[in-house]
């Protein structure tokens, strides 16, 4: 079982809500690859802070309505 990081995201859920976004079109927007995305979504990856703030500019909330300390 591998370790899951305490910083939770919604980033699924808001590629959900936003037109069924994928992994790959997110991870190009934001300059990774989908399978960071997807360890990012799946708690295996902490984002760096620029990884993390692209990530709320594209959904164009703040950083806190994506990402979350839970231990």
């Amino acid at each position: 079982m591998s370790k899951q990081f305490p910083i939770a995201n919604q980033v699924r859920a808001l590629r959900e809500a936003n037109g069924q976004i994928s992994q790959s079109e997110l991870g190009d927007a934001v300059g990774v690859t989908r399978q960071t995305i997807a360890a990012i979504e799946q708690r295996r990856y902490s984002p760096s802070l620029e990884v993390a703030f692209k990530i709320a500019k594209h959904f164009n909330v703040g950083i806190e309505n994506v990402f979350y300390w839970d231990e």
